[in-house]
């Protein structure tokens, strides 16, 4: 099965004081990965197996050992989770779908158009909770373990926080900004207009894979972490 490389973005940034642009956008290679959405969302409710998921592209190698039980958790399973996704069909003939009209960034954007599905169909997948609560949950979290993410995220998490990243998948126009933000910072082959009309145009289409893929990796999720029943009832602390 094809697996397919691009230039991923990893947002850094200076402290607020000295950047007033937040963060800047950087390239490193790597194979195609989830969004921050759904890496956080297949964490459960545990919140330190949360943090570790969503600082999983910032810690390399054996740098894991160095944090708590439960971040570790979510650091493996974030790169089990990139693992699954990078040898899916799904995954691998989406991106080839999108590569004609974008290239080497279509995993990119397959990544923002999954985490923009599933923000869009949040209760489908977490029926108990809404798309702000979950992610205001989240925010609370990442300030208690603040001293857990590694500085390139410490750059970068209040504008995260304050712009509620999350919640703005769930919209056209939240998404066009993330890609303007691309856009301007290094990533000018990226064009919001275009990006935002291919999903519009193709978005049943986009949809029906995205809803094909997700419920396999949940399942695979559940069995890494042992909780087939309840991966997104249970909650051991922050």
């Amino acid at each position: 099965m094809s697996i397919y490389y691009h230039e991923r973005l990893i947002c850094y940034g200076n402290s607020l004081k000295q950047n007033g642009n937040f963060f800047l956008l950087l390239f490193e290679n790597r194979i195609t990965t989830l969004n921050y959405l759904a890496h956080i969302f297949l964490s459960g409710r545990d919140s330190r197996i949360q943090i570790g998921n969503f600082i999983g592209d910032f810690v390399k190698g054996n740098r894991l050992n160095t944090y708590p039980e439960h971040i570790r958790v979510g650091i493996v399973l974030h790169r089990k989770m990139d693992t699954f996704t990078d040898s899916h069909e799904i995954v691998s003939e989406t991106i080839a779908l999108l590569r004609p009209a974008f290239g080497r960034y279509s995993g990119i954007l397959v990544d923002m158009y999954f985490d923009y599905f599933l923000a869009n169909n949040f209760t489908k997948y977490a029926p108990q909770t809404s798309l702000n609560r979950f992610a205001y949950r989240f925010y609370f979290s990442s300030l208690i373990n603040y001293k857990y993410l590694p500085d390139r995220v410490k750059g970068f998490i209040f504008h995260f926080i304050f712009t509620n990243r999350l919640g703005k998948y769930a919209s056209l126009e939240g998404l066009k900004r993330s890609l303007e933000i691309m856009s301007i910072y290094k990533v000018s082959a990226i064009n919001p207009g275009k990006t935002i009309d291919f999903l519009i145009q193709n978005h049943d289409e986009l949809g029906k894979r995205f809803h094909q893929f997700f419920p396999e990796l949940i399942e695979f999720v559940k069995k890494e972490l042992n909780e087939p029943d309840n991966l997104f009832d249970k909650k051991v602390g922050v």
